[in-house]
């Protein structure tokens, strides 16, 4: 295992036990040590006496046990003891990611496999929302959009959600009520959330852009750059295990490619510390609908990646 592969491993380990509340874990018992020390002398050129220390969760400590943990627990639980809680303007300074709109199939992997900064508290993180969305009500960057809004579309759900599900821009009904997903494209993701075992308020949805194009056209690059600082922002706070992008402005938006959404999708990509599924949007499904079983697919290998049983479907 690579050096980089470790530290993610470890970091989405950490991340899974900050969001389910646990605080402490058993420490390891003389056998587990050895066997780690063993494993970590056998790979020593491969690390190259380096620390594995970033991006991990700040709030575990070790307690005695006479539970045995396994290498990878051993390791990182003690780490990084000092970091302080990230602002707003701190997450909008190294979030502001900018990838080139022709990415190829193999340049898909966005950042370095990790987030900027350590995971929040579900209290901060809602705090850092609470600020972040004041921003997005007083931009002002898209003239030809910011005149006809009615309200800013920020985005719904639980900051601490493992899945955020990725959209394009609000719809007639969403610049309206101020919230994603609420038009006929929402019933029908509705529809295939429930379909796959999840929730609405379990998952977070946002769009890239947080305000409707007039006559729903499609954004154009520059309003995506526009509202990139919010987005990534918001990715960044929420740190979620899995994306997925729904149509191809989503696609652009985090993945920084062009490519069609039925070379991407079947396969997972990365984003900073996050796999990223590609599919086909609901409006596209809507128009389309021979294309749901390709979605339903996708939506399969969401839930056996992430470890939940698969429903059969009606």
């Amino acid at each position: 295992m690579q050096r980089n592969q470790w530290t993610a491993a470890c970091a989405q380990l950490l991340r899974h036990w900050d969001r389910s509340g646990i605080q402490q874990v058993p420490a390891s018992t003389p056998q587990s040590i050895t066997r780690a020390a063993d494993w970590l002398e056998e790979h020593e050129d491969s690390f190259h006496g380096e620390v594995l220390n970033e991006q991990l969760p700040q709030t575990l400590s070790p307690v005695r046990s006479a539970q045995e943990a396994s290498p990878i627990i051993a390791a990182p639980v003690m780490l990084a003891k000092d970091s302080k809680p990230v602002s707003t303007e701190t997450l909008l300074s190294t979030t502001t990611l900018s990838a080139p709109a022709s990415a190829s199939l193999t340049a898909l992997t966005i950042g370095d496999g990790k987030w900027s900064s350590r995971s929040l508290s579900v209290e901060d993180r809602q705090m850092a929302f609470n600020s972040l969305n004041e921003q997005v009500i007083l931009c002002r960057k898209c003239e030809d959009i910011v005149c006809r809004r009615q309200r800013t579309v920020f985005g719904i759900g639980s900051v601490n959600a493992r899945v955020v599900m990725f959209g394009e821009a609000p719809g007639a009904e969403e610049d309206r009520a101020g919230e994603p997903f609420i038009g006929p494209a929402g019933q029908l993701l509705d529809k295939i959330l429930s379909a796959s075992g999840l929730k609405r308020p379990e998952v977070y949805i946002v769009n890239a852009l947080k305000c409707r194009p007039p006559n729903n056209r499609t954004p154009t690059d520059s309003e995506i750059e526009n509202c990139r600082p919010f987005f990534t922002a918001q990715l960044e706070t929420i740190q979620p295990e899995f994306i997925v992008c729904w149509g191809a402005v989503a696609v652009r938006a985090v993945l920084g490619s062009t490519e069609s959404i039925g070379r991407l999708r079947g396969r997972f990509h990365s984003y900073r510390g996050a796999k990223v599924l590609v599919t086909y949007h609901p409006d596209y499904l809507l128009r389309t609908p021979d294309a749901k079983k390709l979605t339903w697919e996708d939506m399969k290998m969401l839930m056996k990646e992430m470890g939940a049983p698969i429903p059969a479907r009606n």
